[in-house]
Parts: structure tokens; sequence; C-alpha cells
């Protein structure tokens, strides 16, 4: 077996929208598994019409969508037309693991959900993503990524100080979704294998949210008090955040006593050294406000990339605030390899983010590139005569 693709043999199938079913499959299909994606047929997932659309002005397709749907195959079927749905029961009755993304109960409503497809596929792994899970009082309520995130806390300790509530700018709460489900897929087919015993995974939005937040509930459990926002900055160490030199913002993670003291000497401040209020991780984590000021005060008298080149060299980690632009040809990026060139099925020249796993020090290249709607369909039901 290929150790890039350890789930190859593995039928995946996917009834899913926008991002956090289809991130989770994709992370599967990267890890090589066959994933079938079933879509609605005139519209496909929500997410093929997010801009950028690009290609031939005839021909135009979202970048958005190749990002999150690459070695994948697509087939079209209305789930509402009893032929179609009974195409779609047959692909699961041949597949290993199943994973949606739906609002609870449209599953059932479709003929498709856990007691019946267990029915027809006693061993399969059927993964169902949604805002709040399968049961409980809000188990009826719809969420996206911008309210899981308000509900689940992030958003209280996101953002300046005054400042107004602000989301995370990556989607977190889908993403996190995602990977919970593709973790727990993986665990199961493992136990699968060996009882040969289905199991409904149910993936929470807002848990799995509340769950990567265990430093702020552990930090409300040992104080009773909420968590508050600090902008950058670090509740338990410091200088750990942001800081203004003299044209542009630096990020320093000086968070143990010895990279403290490299920062004295790097700055050259007995003063900041020898004041009892920076004495500890926990004295300056409580005093970061004026350990700030007093930093940025001598961070003036330099450029960022200075300070930058000056305490990475001294082992404390510092770097720039990079934009999306300097991401990807950072030269660690460009290193391991991390961008690929990717073809939309339009033609379309452009490149996207693959796996950033290595296995035996090698990454799986990406093996189909996004699909059109429905264009697999042929395929994939001549698989099942």
């Amino acid at each position: 077996m290929n150790p890039q693709l350890p789930l190859q043999g593995v039928r995946v199938i996917e009834i899913c929208n926008v991002a956090a079913g289809p991130f989770g499959s994709m992370l599967l299909a990267d890890l090589g598994a066959d994933v079938v994606k079933i879509e609605a047929p005139g519209s496909g997932d929500t997410l093929r019409a997010w801009p950028p659309l690009t290609g031939p002005q005839e021909d135009r397709l979202s970048e958005n969508f190749a990002s999150l749907n690459r070695n994948k195959r697509s087939i079209a079927l209305d789930l509402k037309d009893p032929t179609q749905n009974a195409q779609a029961q047959a692909l699961i009755a041949r597949a290993q693991v199943l994973i949606e993304n739906n609002r609870p109960g449209v599953m059932k409503r479709l003929g498709l959900d856990y007691d019946a497809m267990r029915a027809i596929n006693p061993a399969l792994i059927y993964c169902s993503i949604s805002a709040y899970g399968q049961s409980g009082p809000r188990a009826q309520e719809g969420g996206f990524d911008v309210t899981v995130q308000a509900i689940s806390g992030i958003m209280s300790v996101t953002g300046e100080a005054e400042g107004a509530p602000v989301k995370c700018g990556v989607p977190v709460a889908d993403f996190t979704a995602g990977l919970y489900g593709a973790m727990s897929i993986c665990a199961q087919l493992r136990r699968v294998a060996q009882t040969g015993q289905g199991v409904h995974i149910d993936v929470p939005m807002m848990g799995t949210s509340v769950a990567i937040a265990a430093l702020q509930t552990s930090e409300y459990f040992g104080t009773g008090r909420n968590p508050v926002k600090l902008g950058s900055a670090h509740p338990r160490n410091a200088p750990y955040q942001a800081f203004r030199a003299q044209d542009d913002y630096l990020v320093m993670a000086a968070g143990t006593q010895a990279l403290w003291e490299s920062v004295c000497d790097i700055v050259q401040s007995e003063d900041m050294r020898a004041d009892p209020r920076f004495a500890s991780t926990a004295l300056r984590a409580a005093n970061q406000q004026a350990l700030k000021v007093m930093l940025e005060a001598i961070l003036q008298h330099r450029t960022a990339a200075d300070w930058i080149e000056k305490f990475s060299a001294a082992g404390v980690p510092c770097v720039r605030i990079n934009r999306y632009s300097d991401v990807v040809s950072d030269v660690q990026t460009v290193a391991a390899g991390w961008v690929e060139p990717l073809t939309l099925p339009n033609g379309h020249q452009t490149q996207t983010v693959g796996t950033p796993l290595k296995f035996d020090g090698k990454s799986a290249s990406i093996r189909r590139t996004p699909p059109r709607l429905g264009q697999d369909g042929g395929e994939i039901l001549g698989e099942l005569s």
C-alpha cells in the first residue's frame, strides 16, 4: 500500500454543501479515499457559485469550490426523485463511509438517514456534521460559521479589548468540524474492520468549537471569570503579541524566562530586566500593557525587518505578519511544496494549497482536479452493474 494514500480502497459518499463536510471529505480524498460527491442537478454544491470565478467568460468556475473539492468525483442526483434516490442508496450500500452536513431531519425525509442506511449496509460509517448536533434543544436550529463562532464563545475572545465583535478571519468553526469528522472516520474505520458493525458519528460544530477553546474554558473553570479579548496578546505570556516597530508591526513570542532574558539583551534595556513588574512570566503577563509601552518605545528606533533579524538570530520567535500573497511565496511554503498547480475543468491554470502532510518524507499529489457538476455520473453508475 502506498503510504501517501493509506485510505486507498475506501469509498466515501459525500452529500454536503459549502465548507465543513466538503473539507472533511477532501481530507479523506487526499489520503486516498474514493470520494463520490452527490450534488443536486442544476446548481450543485452552493460553493460552485462563490467567487472568484475564473476561466473563459462563457465557462467560469469557482476557485473557492476548487479549493475544497479536489480528488473527488461528482454525480448529480435529485434525491427527491424515487429512481435517483434509489441510485444514491445503491451507491451508499457499496460504500464504507457517508458524510453529510445537512440540518438534522433532512436525510430522514429523504429516506437516507442512518437507520435506513444501516439496514442496507450494516458496516457503514455515517458521519453527520451540523451546527448543534443531532439531539438537544438546539438540534433543529440552523447555523453557519459566524453564528457558531458567536454562540461557542470564540467571538468573545477575538479582537481588541474595546472593539466591536469580530470573527476569526478563517472559518474556524466550519473547518474544525471537518477535521473532527475526518479524524473520527479514520478512527472508526479500524474498529469497523475489526467488528463489521457500523456507527453514526455526530459532529456538532458548536461542540467542536468549544472543544478547541480548552485554554479559555479551563480559565473560566479555574477562576470563575470569563476570558476577555486581548487583541494579539496572550493571557498568560508576555511579551507575546504584535508590536509596532519603526515602520511596521512584528509578532514576537518570548514565552519563557530564558527568551525574556534574550529580549532584554537584544534591546539593551537593563531597566526592563530590573523592573520587578517583569520578574517572571506571570508578572509580565499581568503587566503586559506597561511592558508593551516600554518595549515599543525601543522598537521605534529600527525597522521591523531589522528587529526580526536580530530576535530570530538569538532564537526568539519573531516574524512579520504575512498577507496571503506573502504566505504562498514564503521560503518554507515553497520548500515544503504546499502550493500546487491546479487545472480547472475549463482549462484555467491556477494554484491551490494541497495537503501539508508528509508520510516517509513525501506528500500525496493531487490525483483529480475538482469536478464539473455531475461529470462522473456515467462512470459511477456504471460501477453498480
